[in-house]
Formats: C-alpha cells, structure tokens, sequence
C-alpha cells in the first residue's frame, strides 16, 4: 500500500450518550477524545446520540400511527367516500 493516501482505519468505541451503552468495531470516524474500555485498551471514542439499544424502532416503544388517540379514525371518517346505495 502506498503512504500518505489511505485513511486512518482502526478500532473505535461508540458511545450511546442516552444510556451510556458501548460498541468497539473498525472505523476511519476522526475523533478527538479517548477512553479506557475494561480490558485495559485505550481506545478512540466516538460519541452518538442513539444506537440500536435506544432508538425507540429497534426498543420496541415506538409509537403505531393508529395508536395516536383516534386521530387516524378521525381522519378516515370525515374523508371518508359515501357508502354506494
């Protein structure tokens, strides 16, 4: 590989600053801050405001559209098309 031309490719830590959750993968992320994970590695840390553990898709909590106090069947029964006789 030549010098000077490929990115800085090597392991992070992302952090989930809603609940502190941690991931380490490989990543060119530039940041300027470093912290100690439990195995003694002092790595890059790359802070996220939502991850997978807290995004409310993936925890489940996310609001359905038809659960938004009846707005939708509101909706539907104003523009609703007459009933053909």
């Amino acid at each position: 590989m030549k010098d000077g031309i490929h990115p800085n490719y090597r392991e992070v830590c992302f952090q989930d600053m809603s609940n502190g959750f941690k991931f380490v993968t490989r990543s060119c992320a530039n940041t300027k801050e470093m912290t100690k994970m439990e195995d003694g590695r002092e790595l890059p840390l790359f802070k996220l405001d939502t991850t997978s553990e807290s995004h409310p898709f993936y925890t489940g909590t996310q609001k359905s559209v038809d659960n938004m106090g009846g707005r939708v069947e509101r909706f539907r029964n104003r523009y609703a098309k007459p009933a053909a006789k």
